[in-house]
């Protein structure tokens, strides 16, 4: 059982600026650093969000020297957000640190140690740590365990703060992931821990929230009387991009349905939280996966449907099929598509379906959640057909072109009664001048600052596995053939096909 951790305050205004820190980067030299972490929070720099006091240590194997990482991160900057103002990368540079060592060694701790007594000094950090864990996850129980045997996971005082910040995948399945937290909270208190998940710091992610809970005008019908069903869509149109290795062993059901798609429907389904704090929100969430009905072994390939992707064209140039790509196994039975059916056994949600489908090499990148709401009882109109009127649709667009779009029905001008669905849209691009916040900023502000809102919390995290880990039990039981479909299609034909025995079609984007 989890501690839960103590109450936090309410979200913080954008202006707050955090307290002077020392953030540690576990892997400085990985892929994540140099894409994410870095141009984020020099953006948070250039935009004087972080405190005087801030400063960054990365770690990793790789031999630099303060000056050479500086110089590489400069490079990163460069290359994935845009070239860096030179008096403004002048004093960020300042911040950055190196600190050359393994991971899974109790020199590095000591030695980090060292530095931080004397970043307290030179550039007031104030004691309070920050640890970002951008390694491969088989080192996450490695590295927790050095940073509680050394000290490193209890602040210093009662005035200082420790946290960490935990990257996906939290686990394989329930038993990992339950072990994962055990080593967890055996080093640090929950409150303390932060479990990034990128898509909760997607502004419209987080506009859900604001839309719902801010609005009167749609809260009354956000339930089963009213709503046919829910649609969640993540699309991409790339392939594994040479995560081969990874992919292989994880697949779409572990890689993006226990996190990304579990994490929006608790944010459409779950109830209204008692205040916008870290522990009313996530509760709520929590209760969201409480209330999914299991699947049991025998429903498993009557609700969900897997694929994996075959030649085919994307963009105009040919693509090659999924067994063919570099450490996929040529008979691999890992799905680059899944379809999943589920309910909600709640007073709100009782037999309304939501169907969640991600997969990869699909016609374009897109992600969205689709609320079809029921049609009307009795149509006035005795000369339009009601097979002729559809029915109205709540649009949210995550990306790539946050907004969201309300589709209803009007009358087009004429003598006659013709009915024709018309589109009301809003756009986070033309309705506000403030550029669009990258999520990795958001989420790195949100945890200086302390705020937890925007991330999963240790018993989230079990109750998702929960949910998931006896679907992946029944398909390694399932010895079937997996459906291949084209790439540049909208997955495999089952997909399809389950719907329509619902008598519902997918909206694709």
């Amino acid at each position: 059982m989890y501690s839960l951790e103590a109450p936090v305050k309410a979200a913080p205004q954008r202006g707050r600026i955090p307290d002077p820190c020392a953030m540690v980067t576990l892997g400085a030299s990985g892929d994540l650093t140099h894409r994410k972490l870095i141009p984020a929070l020099y953006k948070l720099f250039k935009s004087q969000l972080l405190p005087e006091g801030f400063s960054l240590i990365g770690i990793s194997r790789t031999p630099e020297t303060d000056e050479s990482f500086r110089s590489k991160m400069k490079e990163a900057v460069g290359a994935y957000f845009e070239p860096p103002d030179p008096e403004v990368w002048s004093r960020f540079e300042k911040t950055l640190f190196y600190l050359p060592g393994n991971v899974d060694s109790p020199d590095v701790y000591r030695e980090l140690i060292e530095l931080f007594s004397k970043l307290d000094k030179e550039r007031g950090c104030c004691g309070n740590r920050l640890f970002y864990l951008a390694v491969s996850p088989q080192l996450y129980p490695t590295i927790i365990e050095h940073l509680g045997k050394s000290g490193l996971s209890c602040p210093l005082s009662e005035k200082n703060w420790s946290r960490i910040i935990i990257e996906k995948p939290f686990g394989h399945d329930l038993n990992s992931a339950h072990a994962l937290n055990d080593k967890i909270v055996q080093y640090f208190k929950e409150d303390q821990v932060y479990r990034i998940d990128h898509f909760l710091g997607k502004e419209t992610v987080q506009n859900i929230l604001a839309f719902r809970f801010a609005n009167s005008i749609f809260e009354p019908i956000w339930n089963r009387q009213y709503i046919d069903h829910v649609q969640v869509t993540v699309a991409e149109s790339l392939g594994i991009e040479n995560r081969g290795g990874y992919y292989d062993s994880a697949g779409a059901l572990r890689d993006m349905v226990q996190n990304h798609l579990l994490q929006l429907v608790c944010t459409i389904g779950m109830e209204p939280p008692v205040a916008f704090t870290a522990t009313s929100v996530r509760d709520e969430k929590t209760k969201v996966l409480q209330a999914l009905r299991p699947i049991k072994p025998e429903e498993v390939n009557r609700v969900t449907v897997r694929g994996q992707y075959g030649d085919g064209v994307i963009d105009g140039k040919q693509v090659q099929a999924y067994r063919k790509e570099k450490n996929v196994k040529p008979d691999s039975r890992t799905e680059t598509y899944v379809l999943l059916k589920l309910f909600i056994d709640n007073w709100r949600w009782a037999d309304v379906p939501f169907y969640l489908r991600t997969g990869k090499h699909l016609p374009k990148r897109a992600t969205e959640i689709t609320i079809q709401f029921k049609r009307t009882p009795h149509l006035v109109f005795a000369r339009v057909p009601e097979k002729h009127i559809d029915p109205n649709l709540l649009i949210l667009h995550i990306q790539p072109d946050e907004g969201i779009t309300l589709r209803f029905e009007a009358k087009v001008p004429g003598p006659d009664i013709h009915l024709q669905p018309v589109n009301m849209k809003f756009q986070y691009g033309s309705s506000f001048t403030k550029p669009v916040e990258e999520a990795y900023e958001r989420l790195l502000l949100d945890t200086l600052i302390g705020d937890a809102t925007l991330f999963a919390r240790g018993d989230w995290i079990e109750a998702a596995w929960g949910f998931i880990t006896p679907i992946l039990e029944a398909w390694e039981n399932d010895r079937t053939p997996i459906p291949v479909y084209a790439s540049g299609t909208w997955g495999p034909s089952e997909a399809d096909v389950l719907l329509a025995e619902d008598k519902r079609k997918w909206r694709n984007p």
